[in-house]
């Protein structure tokens, strides 16, 4: 899970914000994956945050990602490739794992378009979102992972759009809520401070428990 950068930004000003809805795109994954899957009853995904900051901002952008935390990696891929003949039980908890990661994967682009508007003063609604609209905030790679775990489970088109519309206005309820966004953001405040290359699921869970405490 990373950000995607369409554009190479020259100036040093523009530089740093890039940095900072990259720390929030990375946080709002993070987040998810730990705060998000426990309130579902999910089983704990290891992950951990990669960060490279090029001492000369001029020539290489900083960069931050999620590695791992995908739920569905855990299943036996032979109960992956042959869905259809499992139990209903079985298939509940596939779906449940992919539709945790597809969410997972969008709330990342939607952490960071919720800290753009509240940097511009400008007002965040679903009603102004949409997925298309992620491209946007660095998640054309986290959209186009989306939809593969979408073709793969759904087959038809229409109800693949009906669910994935389903799954972003869950992910657009997660950043809202107040507690997860203040998770959200402590967490990339911890990254924009940190002088770490790699970030533990341990650091980033004890980061999210302050966030709760305060």
């Amino acid at each position: 899970m990373y950000r995607n950068y369409q554009s190479v930004f020259s100036n040093i000003k523009n530089h740093q914000e890039l940095t900072i809805q990259t720390a929030f795109h990375e946080a709002g994954h993070a987040a998810s994956i730990y705060l998000g899957n426990k309130e579902k009853q999910l089983p704990p995904v290891f992950f951990q945050i990669l960060i490279t900051n090029p001492l000369n901002t001029d020539d290489q952008l900083y960069s931050a990602k999620v590695i791992d935390g995908q739920l569905i990696q855990h299943f036996p891929i032979v109960g992956i490739e042959n869905i259809k003949d499992l139990s209903v039980e079985e298939q509940r908890g596939y779906q449940s794992a992919y539709e945790a990661d597809v969410i997972n994967l969008l709330v990342g682009p939607i952490a960071e378009a919720k800290y753009v508007a509240e940097r511009d003063d400008e007002l965040f609604s679903v009603n102004l979102l949409n997925v298309q609209a992620l491209n946007y905030y660095g998640g054309s790679s986290d959209i186009k992972k989306a939809h593969a775990y979408l073709e793969f489970f759904i087959s038809l088109e229409q109800e693949q759009n009906i669910k994935m519309r389903e799954l972003f206005l869950q992910a657009f309820k997660f950043v809202e809520n107040v507690e997860n966004w203040n998770c959200i953001r402590g967490l990339a405040e911890y990254i924009l401070n940190s002088k770490k290359e790699v970030i533990s699921c341990e650091d980033a869970v004890e980061v999210f428990d302050r966030s709760l405490a305060a």
